[in-house]
């Protein structure tokens, strides 16, 4: 959709709009609140600081739209289309790369308790696995850190595809 056809839905409608790029309502509500945006660059400042820091809440919220790294999200939704699109890099034939992640997520999910998370667009799938195997020394509050960036990072590439100047 076109930046002014952004700014000119009504509110709900600008929130489900946008909602695919970051499920967190307070996040939707600013970046809503804040139009008119006058060029794309203001939409996805304002995205890239709104409703900071977030919540334990809000993150395990949008990442429960989130599938594992490596396994393809199942539906026709929008964010199913773009996780697939973002995970695009992951071939699920390489048998080694899948072995490697299947190993890695249950390490991160027994250590940290959620699904990890990474903007896996524009990554390769061995910097996919390198950075799952740094983070897994993270401590819990780092990490939580790391995935609201992460969480921030995928919201604007897919906000960037959402709304065109």
């Amino acid at each position: 959709m076109h930046l002014t056809e952004f700014n000119a839905l009504s509110r709900t409608h600008a929130a489900e709009a946008v909602r695919p790029a970051l499920d967190i309502p307070r996040w939707l509500e600013a970046v809503v609140d804040a139009r008119p945006y006058w060029h794309r660059d203001a939409l996805l400042g304002a995205a890239r600081t709104a409703a900071q820091p977030f919540t334990d809440e809000e993150i395990e919220r949008a990442l429960s739209h989130h599938p594992r790294i490596g396994e393809r999200p199942a539906g026709n939704g929008a964010e199913a289309a773009l996780s697939r699109a973002e995970q695009a890099a992951v071939d699920p034939t390489d048998r080694n790369v899948q072995e490697r992640l299947r190993e890695g997520n249950r390490a991160y999910e027994e250590r940290f308790g959620r699904v990890f998370l990474i903007r896996a667009a524009g990554r390769t799938p061995e910097e996919i696995l390198e950075q799952l195997t740094a983070r897994l020394a993270n401590d819990p509050a780092t990490e939580r850190a790391v995935v609201a960036e992460q969480l921030r990072e995928i919201a604007l590439l897919r906000l960037e595809g959402l709304v065109t100047p």
